[in-house]
């Protein structure tokens, strides 16, 4: 099939798609749109490297508040012009599955969610909390090490998404405590700060949030909440210029992409890997091989899913970023250097020990504990109180 330019829109109310070509797959992203750097902009990035591959036209709708989200959906479902229609996130599960009952023939696919029952949804939802607890086993460990009395979390809407993050990040500070403990004799308490923002969006919230938690002696902060990580960021990297530092902590700890390049790579130590383009690529291949399946795909460690950053994932995303016009592909080499020294302010047995902490997830030998409903984050958090129940 001859491979059609890709074309980006907005759709809103009452906009006819009608007399695009056939052929194609269209990605609904989350209020906030594209320039996130994480969750909306992964959604794009797998949708458009799938598109490309297959051959096939790919529109962006970019929704302007939560009130467009079901009125695009049916704009897009009408025409009957789509092979698949994907709504990346949580807050779309709604109108998704209203669209999808009034649109029977058409499928869909929806990132985030997992409970949309229907014969034309293919749910696909991540085990967040496995990279998270990577990330809050490396946290804790560095924090130990630095003599830091906390690591912190910046959440955006308490959703069940972001309940996984929470519960697999309170089991590996645990998790890194102990085997801090076992390594060095004895472990410095090290206490879990974390907040919901309330928001995706906010990025002076934030900010507001980060600088709240260093202040109170962070080693880091965890992002999760996407755009909110620029917040986040700023909050470190003027820490660390009132200090005159320009390596070591406090870190940043990005979420969803490799986010490690973010500043030039000097604050941002390790990330969170949901590998929301590998699940839009993933439905797209489905439909386009004839495999697409209702129901729910669940994505983690052991499928790809999820990872903690590395050097390999790191200059994809260095593209990644290079493409989304965030650095200057004469950076590049700046950025590396930059991480490299940066990672290396980390003493070498604690990555060892995330590693091991890996192995074990993957193989099975280690259940890292997650949450859907309200009762179950609250046994998380006593369970794993951290001094933050």
């Amino acid at each position: 099939m001859k491979r059609l330019l890709v074309v980006a829109l907005v759709l809103m109310l009452g906009v006819s798609v009608a007399g695009l070509a056939a052929g194609k797959v269209a990605v609904v992203l989350d209020v906030g749109g594209r320039g996130d750097l994480s969750f909306n902009d992964m959604g794009f990035k797998g949708t458009d490297e799938a598109a490309k591959d297959f051959g096939l036209e790919m529109v962006e709708v970019q929704n302007a508040t939560g009130a467009d989200y079901l009125p695009n959906l049916r704009n897009l479902a009408r025409t009957g012009d789509y092979d698949l229609i994907i709504c990346v996130g949580f807050l779309l599960g709604d109108a998704l599955a209203a669209a999808a009952a009034e649109f029977p023939n058409q499928k869909f696919a929806i990132i985030d969610v997992g409970y949309i029952t229907g014969p034309n949804i293919m749910n696909i939802v991540f085990r967040e909390n496995e990279a998270s607890a990577l990330i809050g086993a490396l946290a804790a460990m560095s924090a130990a090490q630095h003599g830091y009395s906390a690591a912190g979390i910046v959440l955006g809407i308490e959703i069940p998404v972001l309940w996984h993050f929470e519960a697999g990040f309170r089991y590996g500070m645990d998790w890194g405590l102990k085997a801090y403990a076992a390594h060095e004799g004895s472990a410095p308490a090290v206490n879990l700060l974390y907040t919901y923002t309330g928001t995706f969006s906010d990025i002076a919230l934030g900010k507001a949030a980060s600088e709240a938690m260093l202040a109170q002696g962070a080693v880091g902060i965890y992002n999760v909440a996407g755009p909110l990580g620029v917040g986040d960021l700023e909050a470190v990297t003027e820490v660390h210029a009132n200090a005159g530092t320009t390596y070591g902590p406090p870190y940043y700890y990005g979420v969803d992409a490799n986010q490690d390049w973010m500043g030039m790579g000097r604050h941002g130590i390790a990330s969170g890997m949901k590998r929301v383009d590998l699940a839009c690529y993933m439905a797209v291949e489905a439909v386009v091989n004839g495999t697409f399946t209702a129901g729910v795909t669940s994505l983690g460690l052991k499928e790809g899913g999820g990872a903690i950053s590395d050097a390999e994932s790191l200059l994809a995303f260095i593209d990644f970023g290079v493409g989304a016009g965030a650095m200057s592909d004469a950076d590049r080499a700046t950025v590396i250097a930059n991480w490299t020294i940066n990672r290396a302010t980390v003493e070498g047995w604690i990555w060892d020990a995330v590693d091991q902490l890996e192995a074990g997830i993957l193989s099975g030998t280690i259940v890292v504990p997650t949450a859907d409903t309200g009762d179950e984050i609250a046994a998380v958090r006593a369970q794993y109180t951290l001094g933050a129940p």
